[in-house]
């Protein structure tokens, strides 16, 4: 985001060049009483986890109703602790190391402060090799709207689990953030897929999937995770440029 507004600015202060910007995201993934859980836990881990969670959309506030909380933590606890780290060029591995010194410093930062703000660390939490930048898959429970974990964009192999009751609870609480790159809604319910995907203020929304994406199908953000879009016919009217030409035409004398 940092540099996004960086070169926004410079576009103003130069040529006013038109540029399209897809930032960072503080994604909501939202899970239903009635998600096929298996699936959810799965598609949940993939959306937080890939790419040592270095992904723009990554699903890291995962929203779960609370008649299946408890349910949906363990597992997901679970699959964390059996998520493989190590050597990026082994075919096994699942999770190699952070890009820098300093994204792995600021992902350690983000995981004490949710440990000081009273987040529960259920996994994880800590260096997961002698040398490297490898951090270990980390799980919190329990965490709250307000905490920095909960607001600010990790970029890192860091999941958020929060508690919530009723659709519009949890539609309200997805919405409060000043991103709005991607969401995503777990359910059997179509209605209830269709209630939640339209009152999300995000660019994208999957429904029972994460990371799914086509070419025809257009990308980016709302709000502070940017302007414009990627991919679709959507994509290409930012190399577009509109010309009118205006003809005056004589009278015809037929």
């Amino acid at each position: 985001c940092q540099v996004g507004h960086l070169i926004q600015q410079a576009a103003g202060s130069s040529n006013l060049k038109k540029v399209t910007l897809e930032l960072g995201g503080k994604s909501p993934n939202i899970i239903l009483s009635d998600a096929n859980l298996e699936n959810a836990v799965e598609q949940s881990h993939i959306g937080l986890f890939f790419n040592q969670g270095q992904c723009c959309c990554a699903g890291s506030r995962v929203f779960v109703q609370s008649d299946v909380y408890d349910e949906f933590v363990e597992r997901s606890v679970a699959r964390a602790e059996r998520r493989v780290v190590g050597d990026p060029f082994d075919f096994k591995t699942e999770q190699g190391p952070q890009v820098d010194q300093e994204q792995f410093n600021k992902i350690l930062g983000y995981i004490s402060s949710g440990k000081r703000e009273g987040a529960k660390l259920m996994c994880g939490g800590g260096v997961a090799a002698d040398r490297g930048y490898f951090i270990q898959p980390t799980v919190f429970g329990d965490v709250q709207d307000n905490m920095i974990i909960a607001r600010e964009e990790i970029f890192g192999p860091v999941m958020q689990i929060f508690k919530f009751k009723t659709l519009e609870e949890v539609i309200t609480r997805a919405n409060d953030t000043k991103y709005g790159l991607a969401a995503s809604v777990f359910t059997t319910d179509i209605d209830k897929a269709n209630y939640v995907s339209s009152g999300l203020r995000a660019g994208t929304v999957w429904i029972n999937c994460y990371n799914v994406f086509a070419s025809q199908a257009p990308f980016g953000g709302y709000k502070a995770s940017g302007n414009g879009r990627e991919l679709g016919e959507y994509g290409l009217e930012a190399y577009t440029e509109v010309k009118t030409v205006t003809i005056k035409v004589p009278q015809k004398t037929s």
